[in-house]
């Protein structure tokens, strides 16, 4: 067992409660919406603004201890090119994180100041607007996320790794889609809410789980 490696994958488990908790503390609430966009809803109306903060703060540490583990993996991969061609997406897969994370902290704080401070009427027409001015930083953002884990899907599964080739399909999108299937089983409620916003969370924390069993059982 490597202890550098257990070290970094409980970082990046670490990482995951950080972004997780920002997560939930953000829109748990009563999961009435108020308009067009489910998460505007009347539990994010009444959030204080402590939780806004703390979401937001928790990000930071986050994505420190998130980049402690992804860029660890690296030590995975087999050939040197694959290994640096990795470590490239990863880099630019990290830089969206915050700013996805800051969209969404600002709209929902801008949402909850208008509903709490008499203007509550405008307050969804508003932050839908603003929404939909700059929605294309969700797609911009995915773009650069997601081709680092469809990289390591394709290392795996080509044995370019140390895994198994089965262990391609522990995969972290694999795991999203997993779960994403799960929460559309689940009630509409503040639940639903906090897990379906956590889920790139959720599914991390279970691939570096996946990851560090492995290493602590098979690495001597």
């Amino acid at each position: 067992m490597k202890k550098h490696m257990v070290t970094a994958l409980l970082c990046g488990m670490l990482g995951c409660i950080c972004y997780g908790a920002g997560d939930w503390l953000m829109i748990f609430g009563d999961p009435t919406y108020m308009g067009k966009l489910s998460w505007l809803t009347a539990g994010t109306a009444s959030i204080p603004q402590w939780r806004y903060d703390l979401a937001m703060a928790l990000a930071f540490p986050g994505i420190i201890l998130y980049g402690i583990a992804l860029f660890a993996l690296a030590e995975y991969i087999r050939d040197e090119r694959q290994r640096r061609i990795y470590c490239f997406l990863n880099a630019f897969g990290l830089t969206p994180w915050i700013a996805l994370h800051l969209f969404y902290v600002m709209i929902l704080v801008l949402f909850s100041w208008m509903n709490g401070n008499g203007y509550a009427e405008d307050a969804a027409a508003v932050c839908e607007g603003l929404y939909s001015q700059l929605s294309w930083l969700v797609p911009a953002a995915e773009a650069m996320m997601l081709p680092v884990f469809v990289w390591w899907f394709y290392l795996q599964l080509s044995s370019s790794t140390v895994f198994p080739r089965r262990m391609a399909f522990t995969n972290v999108l694999v795991i999203f889609a997993v779960l994403k299937g799960l929460s559309l089983l689940l009630p509409v409620s503040a639940f639903r809410l906090g897990f379906i916003n956590g889920l790139m969370s959720e599914s991390m924390i279970i691939w570096f789980g996946i990851m560090l069993v492995w290493e602590r059982r098979y690495v001597r």
